[in-house]
């Protein structure tokens, strides 16, 4: 079992996470810009920023790898492109990989769906795979780049200590039913929400239903929302989600992080209710820790 000072998930803002576990420290769909800059999606499109990230990306520790979800300028920004190290490994999609290793970041390693890319540190493994994920809807989808979800299997020996699926920006598609087929025994799901929409019509990323159907399908035993307020595009609030997953009866497995909190890995029992609301905590409890920094 890994020391809890090295099994935790740090929510950092919009789909940036901070993992650690097993000796491995990974930083996914890193996004670093403030409070009222613009990220950048294609075709002139762009999105303003309503928060600022709770770390800077000078204050990350040294990192094992990158996973990232996809090439949009709110997972992959331009502080990113300057301020990460150029040897750091990059697991993403083939597309992506080749736009980071014009980038001078020759680590980036793309992976198609099912596809596993391996990391080892003394007796551990961590093993990454790229499953399915779908952007858009129709036709829609050859106007956004390719996204992967990311399932991180993190082994001692042959043996799975904990298991995470990271859903990327995706929708609620039959793609995704062959993720728990493959995978049955998920210990901690990270999911996209916001219910994007671009040129204010197509919803491009799970809204509170799809997401509280996401949670029913992979069954996770604990589920982290995080991509659903920090950016205009999003028009589903987080609010959407919590009312959905507590009308379906899966409340009890969803924590809510803040930006700058942690949960600590592996997921234990949840402390009593009234101790976590007194604590300033969401209903339905939180095992927790302050703001990391």
């Amino acid at each position: 079992m890994a020391e809890s000072e090295e099994a935790s998930v740090l929510f950092i803002g919009n789909a940036t996470v901070l993992i650690r576990y097993g000796g491995f420290t990974l930083l996914t769909d890193p996004n670093f810009l403030h409070r009222g800059q613009r990220a950048y999606l294609g075709y002139g499109l762009t999105t303003r920023r309503r928060t600022d990230p709770a770390l800077e990306i000078d204050d990350l520790p040294p990192l094992d790898a990158v996973v990232l979800s996809h090439m949009h300028g709110d997972h992959w920004d331009r502080v990113a492109r300057r301020g990460l190290d150029k040897d750091v490994p990059i697991l993403t999609t083939r597309q992506a990989a080749r736009r980071l290793k014009r980038q001078g970041f020759h680590q980036a390693r793309g992976l198609d769906t099912w596809e596993d890319h391996r990391l080892q540190r003394g007796g551990r493994t961590l093993r990454v795979t790229a499953v399915p994920a779908r952007h858009a809807p129709g036709p829609v989808r050859s106007l956004l780049p390719p996204v992967m979800g990311s399932m991180l299997e993190f082994c001692r020996e042959d043996r799975v200590e904990m298991r995470m699926y990271i859903s990327g920006d995706t929708l609620m598609t039959r793609e995704l039913q062959g993720i728990p087929r493959r995978y049955p025994d998920i210990d901690v799901g990270i999911v996209h929400l916001g219910g994007t929409r671009i040129l204010g019509m197509f919803m491009v990323t799970m809204d509170g239903a799809q997401g509280a159907e996401w949670v029913n399908l992979m069954n996770p035993r604990a589920v982290i929302p995080i991509h659903y307020d920090d950016y205009e595009a999003f028009a589903s609030p987080l609010g959407d989600f919590r009312q959905e997953v507590e009308q379906a009866g899966l409340a009890e497995r969803v924590y809510y992080l803040a930006r700058g909190q942690r949960l600590n890995l592996p997921v234990r029992a949840r402390r009593d209710e009234q101790a976590w609301i007194a604590a300033g905590g969401p209903a339905r409890g939180l095992d927790r820790e302050e703001p990391w920094g």
